[in-house]
């Protein structure tokens, strides 16, 4: 949930060809669907491409987009991932004014948020942070009065959670000698 607003998060497995993301975003587009965002990578079958699309619950009635994606030929499969039930995580490069004066204070919130600084200039850093949403918001909030200069998120990936019960086995008899 960003800024208050309620979103979907679909994962669609699509085949990885030409055309398959403007084919998807064209859908949304066409219907008035705002996508919040939407991150496309092959996935560990390289004939498939996984889409995460995160789009607003309020505006979206969910059922019809998927409905509509089905119909979307190179379409796999569609799984709505619920936030309890997946794990999430977006990426952001925030380059942030850190002169003399302020340097240190700024290393001390990247590590506090297991941020990494990738560059740093003579007034300026640039930090890589990797997390959940909220995570980013706020190292976003604590950074804002350093003075953000430019900033780039990924949009949120996300898998579903793994099962946390344990198989049960079935008890092998005794064959004796």
């Amino acid at each position: 949930m960003a800024n208050g607003v309620q979103h979907h998060i679909l994962s669609v497995l699509v085949e990885n060809k030409f055309g398959v993301l403007s084919r998807v975003a064209g859908l949304f587009s066409r219907r008035g669907y705002n996508i919040f965002s939407l991150a496309v990578s092959p996935t560990e079958d390289e004939r498939l491409s996984r889409m995460t699309i995160v789009v607003d619950a309020e505006s979206t009635p969910l059922e019809q987009v998927t409905k509509q994606l089905n119909k979307v030929i190179p379409v796999i499969k569609i799984t709505e991932l619920s936030p309890d039930d997946a794990v999430e995580r977006e990426l952001m490069l925030a380059t942030v004014k850190a002169g003399a004066e302020f340097r240190s204070q700024v290393t001390e919130l990247a590590a506090i948020f297991e941020a990494k600084i990738v560059d740093v200039g003579y007034d300026a850093m640039t930090l890589l942070v990797a997390g959940t949403p909220d995570k980013l918001d706020a190292i976003s909030d604590l950074l804002a009065p350093f003075g953000i200069i430019e900033s780039q998120r990924t949009g949120r990936i996300a898998l579903p959670k793994l099962a946390r019960q344990p198989t049960k086995l079935r008890a092998v008899k005794d064959r004796g000698a």
